[in-house]
């Protein structure tokens, strides 16, 4: 039987058997039927986002079986997976570590994303409708003026987050590459990662959609080397924020 880790908190347990599976903001996918692993891996994916997998927790095997509610062959499947992508280890006889972001987990991410992105919002900046530009820019608007109007919401962070899933993956869905999309899906699940420890708050907020405001209107002026400018100065001060320097 697989050794009861000595670090484990049965808190972690209790409070992911006791709360419902709820989905983070983040993009789906649709029409799809996913297999018992599949559906293991988006169930972590989903209690790490929501914190009910704490970042760095150590779990056993057993207890995992439980939580996430598929057999013990599909769980492994989708635990090898994890850990091909980097968001836990599994320790033999012993339990599964989920990662804990640190700094260098951070650079390293924006540094992959800054390569991906760079040359698909030059794309974007020649290729997207001005309608479809000027429509992501408009629901900018909008979360801007909410903020001004209520004050930072939850209704504004929730919004906030969506815009710039929104956004990014509209830049790399410009390259029309499924590979390219996939490999982001896995950027954007750590990004989630690294944001669980940050706070979000109304400058930080308007911080953000004002740079977007600025990388779309490069766009709508058909600039590919102020896009990719815009683009990379966003992820500059995005690392910053994420460092606690605002």
């Amino acid at each position: 039987m697989p050794q009861r880790p000595s670090d484990r908190s049965d808190a972690i347990v209790a409070q992911a058997e006791a709360e419902p599976l709820t989905s983070p903001e983040r993009p789906e996918r649709e029409g799809t039927t996913l297999s018992l692993s599949e559906l293991a891996y988006e169930r972590i994916l989903e209690m790490l986002f929501a914190r009910r997998l704490p970042a760095g927790a150590f779990v056993s095997q057993n207890d995992l079986v439980g939580i996430v509610g598929v057999p013990v062959a599909p769980l492994r499947d989708a635990l090898r997976v994890l850990q091909t992508e980097g968001l836990l280890t599994i320790h033999p006889r012993s339990g599964i570590r989920f990662l804990k972001p640190d700094f260098e987990f951070a650079r390293h991410t924006y540094q992959f994303r800054s390569v991906l992105e760079r040359p698909a919002v030059r794309v974007f900046a020649e290729m997207a409708t001005p309608e479809r530009i000027m429509a992501i820019r408009v629901r900018h608007e909008a979360c801007i003026a909410l903020l001004a109007e209520t004050g930072f919401t939850a209704d504004v962070a929730r919004e906030a987050v969506a815009l710039d899933a929104l956004l990014h993956f509209e830049i790399i869905g410009a390259l029309g590459n499924p590979l390219i999309e996939s490999t982001y899906r896995r950027v954007h699940n750590y990004l989630q990662l690294i944001r669980l420890d940050r706070t979000l708050s109304g400058p930080i907020v308007l911080r953000t959609l004002k740079e977007h405001l600025d990388l779309l209107d490069a766009c709508l002026a058909r600039d590919p080397d102020r896009a990719e400018a815009s683009l990379q100065l966003h992820f500059t001060q995005a690392l910053q924020r994420t460092m606690g320097i605002f």
